[in-house]
């Protein structure tokens, strides 16, 4: 029973980290919705482009949510050797992987679907709350001074805008120069989308994001391989 009671212990504390990196995933969640700001002036600019194409915070909050379930089923299922908790572990985390492969394949296939939704969701909220919404408008002009873009795809983001309608002209950072931006002048600089700047940024570290994944990836396979061993063993106790 010594190799049955190690791998339970690591169990437990494997799920035991997992419990407590949902609980401040969650925590962090609840703070960029409440804070957006302040999470924008910590991260940095790439934190703001991604804080527009997607909300952080509720997927923050989703994610964190999802590995406080699994990290005390896991490890509550491991301390009590519940076979009704370990099967809950592994049927969660196998969804869980499963829905991972998915969303890749999804991702790297489909790239331009993924940007044609995007621009779909996110360029009416930007003509309408751009100028209008401070903290909004905060958030983009720090995006875009310091990621050097121009809206989700470019200036034409900003045609019929609120931001237009009343100015007369582009956000500056379109013509990437201080000063009025007129249609003219922002066709001649043809300044980069944010979407297409993120893009790139992910492409540049793509190397990190595979080798995080497939780390990921790994552990949910041993995860799902202990608990399962775990699960045989108790029928045989």
């Amino acid at each position: 029973m010594g190799c049955f009671t190690f791998i339970k212990v690591m169990m437990i504390l494997f799920n035991l980290v997992i419990f407590l990196s949902g609980g401040t995933l969650l925590g962090v969640g609840i703070w960029v919705k409440v804070d957006g700001q302040s999470f924008v002036n910590i991260f940095g600019a790439l934190s703001s482009s991604v804080l527009q194409i997607v909300n952080v915070s509720y997927v923050l909050i989703v994610i964190g949510a999802i590995l406080l379930i699994i990290g005390f089923l896991g490890c509550y299922g491991a301390q009590k050797e519940s076979k009704c908790l370990l099967m809950m572990f592994f049927s969660v985390v196998l969804i869980i992987f499963i829905a991972e492969v998915a969303v890749a394949v999804v991702a790297l296939v489909y790239t331009t679907l993924a940007e044609s939704l995007l621009t779909a969701v996110v360029t009416p909220v930007l003509k309408e709350q751009y100028g209008k919404d401070p903290t909004f408008t905060q958030i983009w002009n720090t995006t875009m001074t310091e990621v050097h873009c121009c809206g989700l795809n470019n200036y034409t983001d900003f045609d019929n805008s609120y931001y237009y309608k009343k100015n007369g002209f582009y956000p500056p950072q379109c013509c990437g120069s201080p000063g009025s931006c007129n249609a003219t002048l922002a066709a001649q600089r043809n300044v980069t989308g944010c979407f297409d700047q993120v893009l790139e940024e992910i492409r540049t570290n793509a190397g990190v994001a595979g080798g995080v994944a497939a780390g990921i990836g790994a552990l949910e396979i041993a995860a799902m391989a202990v608990s399962m061993y775990l699960y045989c063993r108790l029928d045989a106790k």
